[in-house]
């Protein structure tokens, strides 16, 4: 059985829509990505105007919400964490355009000492908030605790 050129056609046809379709659809998921989102603690600018020097923990708490994490040594500071990520292609590698670090430091009595907002800027630590990077030094090593420990003996 021999089948002619006009009743194989119209499967063709068929075959092409049904592909562009699929292709389309496919493609459709693609449109609209905006591929900059943050991650993290998204400081509000207005809560923030809010926690003032000399506030109690409780406020903070209330105000700026449950910290990413707290110092180590006596949780005398919050630190709040946040990211930028862009990714230009929905399934590409995410790169790290942004980092933030909104740390609050407290008095041994629980009120605000002082706001930092830590951030990179030309690849070294800067406080967005006092325009200042740390000082080196300032925070005693492991080495130098090691021996000032050893000297007490």
């Amino acid at each position: 059985m021999v089948r002619s050129a006009q009743a194989i056609f119209p499967f063709q046809s068929l075959a092409r829509w049904a592909s562009v379709a699929v292709l389309g659809l496919s493609l459709g998921g693609c449109l609209g990505y905006d591929g900059e989102y943050a991650r993290g603690y998204v400081v509000d600018q207005h809560a923030l105007d809010q926690v003032k020097v000399g506030s109690s923990a409780e406020q903070v708490l209330v105000v700026l919400g449950t910290p990413s994490t707290t110092s180590t040594i006596g949780g005398s500071a919050w630190y709040y964490i946040s990211q930028k990520v862009d990714r230009p292609l929905a399934y590409s590698a995410a790169e790290v355009t942004d980092q933030r670090v909104m740390a609050v430091y407290f008095t041994p009595q629980k009120k605000v000492e002082r706001i930092a907002n830590y951030g990179m800027q030309d690849g070294k630590v800067f406080d967005f908030i006092s325009r200042t990077t740390p000082t080196g030094g300032a925070e005693q090593g492991f080495v130098k605790n090691l021996f000032r420990n050893l000297l007490r003996f």
